[in-house]
């Protein structure tokens, strides 16, 4: 058989059992089977990558790197819909229909709004050719390899059958499932890195990644909800989402077909509760009238159908007892109350919201328990930001007439270890000081490390590193390279969940060892500004490890800048600057660095030098604030010096050009307008470099 010919027969055989897995939920083989297969694809498309098909399944996993996403036309506008929250809007929205209609007949179908990102992705002769983001709903970005990743999505639709429709375009809403956004917040906390706030945001992020792979690495969604074409295909808007059912896309089964209006207050009525069931976030329900040709008799206003209008519900908010505050330490000391929740009932159940039990919520640091006048046995109303995530938004002050209530008291000493806890000047946290006896600092320092984004040691885990520290094999992240075989093998340990109560064994077989040996050697390849984000120095973050990197070229010259040195690295601030002096400044800290360079980590940058484009910008300083679309920041700055221009750290009278985009930090503006400074647009910049 020949290479052509074999790439065809798995692509056609794999897309097969694709189809048969996320649409019919049937596995015909095996995972390992499948990736079998789909590793002999690959390798056969790297060999001959003008056979590779467009409908390829190798395009799930991703791989393609977008430096600047481009801006594209919607051939259908994507407009938004008119929201309302109450039922008599609702009745008189079908008062406006009726009237539009001339008293005819109609219907509608009411779907459930999904709280994603809407995705525009153009199908041609039956094969996925372009994924679109809304944008302002006339350009989206074109993110065609980050949708192809979308498993469920058919690259191909093998059962197409209107040959006279060539061409035509299918709405859906991208979304993260809940069980992925947790997964992935679980690792960002582990790095000390923002979480995202809801599901939705996650997704969004997910989406732009300028690297498919990593996006296919979040396991996205859609659910389709619209066809779209030139021809009349379909005479309902029920029969299309039947035809997109049949042709292998994701739609939702929760959409249901109403005969007036009656049927849809109780179809919303039904899903106000049903809907927290769901693997993903909803915030309320589509009105659709039924008839495309009604549809197109009743038209559009400026910014929205005539026919269609959404209902929100309103964000679930429930009272709930707070039991007591426990207090959580983090890995860089910082202390993080907890508040342990129950419902009025207070029989240890918990707080039933949203579809789940609540036991806990943050509450962030001692400034947000004063804001919220807080009180042990308060009874407070208890929200889920973005149907997910638990927060206290009030109290009910007026309760305490019938119950005894007592005062949080803050701890004066670390609860894991005893250490009297410190509060900073001007910060919000207190903290533990013993960086090097506190548990809890010690196993974070090693979760840190490892991250994805760090040294990427995906072997490891939290109750493998626990394991490891309780047999007293390390105590931080220099340890790792010290490890043998035979000191791992055998190793096993039970842990329960308290959440839960659930218990698993973490054990250290063979292939586990080999495994976590493997990545620590693999770990002595990873760039410079990843090991630099991996020790964990307070303040540095991966995009502040990526600047320095970039700066410093290594980490001598890193550890021998002083304050002001660092000050003039373009985006380091006074707290990011001393947080770096201090750190190096100790003695240990420095033998910690030693010892990783000992173990052969990368300890320089490999960066290619600026390569000059111009002198366009010769002798001119220049800052920038705000976001500027699809131009990152690296890529702006690449351009800044590559035109011969200098970036500076802050507004000063001396500085030639501010550059403001969306979002601008105010500071800088203010005081860029205080001193006269000349500032730009991203567009005039450009202009200026050609």
């Amino acid at each position: 058989m020949s290479a052509a010919e074999r790439i065809a027969q798995l692509t056609d055989q794999l897309n097969y059992y694709n189809h048969r897995y996320y649409q019919d939920s049937v596995s015909e083989i095996s995972d390992y089977e499948f990736d079998k297969l789909l590793e002999e694809l690959s390798a056969l498309e790297t060999q001959h990558p003008d056979l590779k098909r467009p409908d390829s399944p190798t395009q799930r996993v991703g791989g393609t790197v977008t430096k600047e996403f481009q801006a594209v036309a919607h051939k259908y506008p994507m407009l938004s819909l008119g929201n309302t929250y109450n039922e008599q809007d609702l009745r008189d929205f079908d008062e406006r229909v009726r009237k539009g209609l001339n008293g005819a007949d109609f219907e509608y179908v009411c779907e459930l709004k999904f709280d994603g990102i809407s995705l525009s992705m153009t199908y041609e002769n039956g094969v996925l050719v372009r994924g679109v983001t809304r944008g302002d709903g006339t350009r989206g970005d074109d993110i065609t390899a980050n949708v192809k990743t979308i498993k469920t999505l058919p690259l191909n639709i093998h059962s197409f059958t209107h040959s006279t429709t060539q061409s035509f375009e299918i709405r859906g809403e991208g979304f993260m499932p809940f069980s992925v956004f947790e997964k992935l917040n679980r690792e960002l906390e582990a790095a000390d890195e923002s979480t995202y706030a809801n599901p939705r945001n996650a997704a969004s992020g997910a989406f732009k990644l300028q690297d498919s792979a990593e996006t296919a690495r979040r396991s996205l969604d859609c659910y389709v909800y619209y066809f779209l074409s030139d021809e009349e295909v379909f005479e309902t808007h029920s029969q299309s989402l039947e035809a997109l059912k049949a042709w292998g896309f994701n739609v939702s089964p929760s959409w249901q077909k109403c005969a007036d209006i009656e049927a849809v207050l109780a179809y919303i009525a039904e899903w106000e509760e049903k809907r927290h069931t769901l693997p993903l976030a909803t915030d309320g329900i589509v009105i659709k009238v039924n008839s495309l040709a009604q549809q197109r008799e009743l038209g559009f206003t400026a910014k929205s159908p005539r026919w269609a209008i959404a209902y929100k519900y309103k964000a679930e908010n429930k009272p709930g007892v707070l039991r007591s505050v426990s207090f959580q330490v983090g890995r860089t000391g910082a202390l993080t109350p907890v508040a342990n929740l129950d419902n009025l009932q207070e029989d240890g159940k918990g707080l039933w919201l949203s579809g789940t039990r609540v036991k806990r919520a943050s509450l962030h640091n001692a400034n947000e328990i004063e804001r919220l006048g807080l009180l042990l046995n308060d009874v407070v109303l208890v929200e889920k930001g973005g149907e997910i995530i638990p927060k206290i938004t009030g109290v009910n002050t007026e309760a305490r007439a019938t119950r005894l209530t007592f005062p949080i008291a803050w701890p004066t000493h670390c609860p894991e270890c005893a250490t009297e806890l410190v509060r900073k000047e001007g910060e919000a946290n207190h903290y533990c000081p013993n960086e090097r006896g506190c548990p809890p600092q010690l196993r974070g320092k090693v979760e840190h490390f490892i991250h994805r984004k760090a040294m990427n040691i995906d072997s490891l885990g939290e109750g493998k590193i626990e394991l490891l520290f309780e047999k007293g094999l390390i105590q931080n992240p220099a340890d790792l390279y010290d490890l043998k075989y035979e000191q791992l093998l055998g190793l096993e340990k039970t842990i329960t969940d308290d959440e839960t109560g659930k218990t698993k064994k973490v054990s250290f077989r063979e292939k586990t060892v080999e495994n976590i040996l493997k990545g620590i050697e693999n770990s002595k390849t990873v760039p410079f500004k990843q090991v630099l984000f991996g020790i964990g120095i307070r303040f540095v973050g991966a995009t502040v490890a990526d600047r320095l990197a970039a700066y410093f070229k290594n980490i001598d010259a890193l550890m021998a800048a002083d304050f002001d040195a660092l000050r003039n690295v373009p985006e380091i601030g006074e707290k990011i600057a001393q947080s770096l002096v201090d750190f190096f400044g100790d003695t240990s800290n420095r033998v910690y660095v030693e010892r990783l360079r000992a173990a052969g980590l990368q300890m320089q940058t490999d960066d290619l030098p600026v390569v000059m484009e111009s002198n366009a910008l010769e002798g001119k300083t220049i800052l920038y604030t705000g976001t500027f679309g699809d131009l990152s920041r690296e890529t702006l700055e690449q351009k800044i010096a590559a035109n011969g221009g200098k970036l500076v750290s802050g507004v000063s009278g001396k500085l030639d050009f501010l550059i403001v985009g969306e979002k601008p930090g105010s500071s800088k503006v203010e005081k860029a307008t205080k001193l006269n400074v000349k500032m730009i647009s991203i567009e005039e910049f450009l202009a200026m470099i050609g």
